[in-house]
């Protein structure tokens, strides 16, 4: 049975640039669809975060106004994380992972990743043990903001020259972020050599692959995303 480590932020915030504290954590759609998909595939699941901390949702994905105006999207989405509630109460310590035991390694987005997963040399390098064997690694949304601290043995980024995508510096001004960050993901990733690409309108779907290496540009590219790992592995 194939196995996927699934990598997910240990903070419940994310620093802007004034320095408050944005109350976050990982954006459930983006850990529940793939699960599911995952689940519905036989795989093995494995939840893991840094220093094992119990991961956070952002409950802001669960409200209409993010699920296409839908109470009933979200509130699926609020069910199917209540039903791997043991999982996360239960979660791997990231630092511990033996990337032998894994056959996919992938990270669901919400903007705890720019905080955590983002500057962790530790995760840097269990991500490029994944690609060096040639395993899909894959991220959605905020998600590919875990690959920066990956590099290459001269010290160059580890996918510099790759395409790729992960959330849009317009999606972001449109939850109203932009001109609150840090820094932004899509400048991030173009500035360290990423070939960013993304959809032609705002939060539909994109889902680009290079080589091993697997993004989702929003939300709504979880779902092919994961189906797509899926066939990858069965293939």
């Amino acid at each position: 049975m194939a196995s996927v480590l699934i990598a997910v932020t240990g903070v419940d915030y994310w620093t802007l640039a004034d320095g408050t504290k944005h109350p976050c954590g990982y954006w459930p759609e983006e850990l529940a669809t793939p699960h599911r998909v995952f689940k519905e595939a036989g795989l093995g699941i494995t939840i893991a975060t840094p220093g094992g901390a119990r991961p956070t949702d952002d409950k802001a994905g669960y409200t209409p106004e993010m699920n296409g105006g839908s109470a009933q999207a979200g509130q699926a989405i609020a069910d199917y994380i209540a039903s791997i509630d043991a999982e996360l109460g239960s979660v791997g310590v990231l630092e511990d992972v033996d990337s032998a035991d894994f056959d996919l390694l992938f990270v669901p987005g919400g903007h705890g990743p720019m905080e955590d997963l983002a500057i962790s040399k530790g995760f840097g390098k269990l991500v490029r043990e994944f690609a060096d064997a040639g395993k899909p690694v894959a991220a959605v949304c905020h998600g590919p903001a875990a690959l920066l601290p990956a590099v290459a043995p001269d010290e160059t980024w580890l996918f510099a020259g790759y395409e790729l995508t992960a959330f849009s510096n317009v999606e972001e001004a449109q939850v109203g972020y932009a001109d609150k960050a840090l820094w932004l993901l899509e400048d991030r990733l173009k500035a360290q050599g990423g070939l960013y690409s993304k959809s032609a309108e705002p939060w539909a779907e994109l889902v680009v692959v290079d080589r091993n290496l697997y993004t989702g540009q929003n939300p709504a590219s979880s779902e092919p995303l994961a189906r797509r790992l899926v066939a990858e592995l069965a293939g």
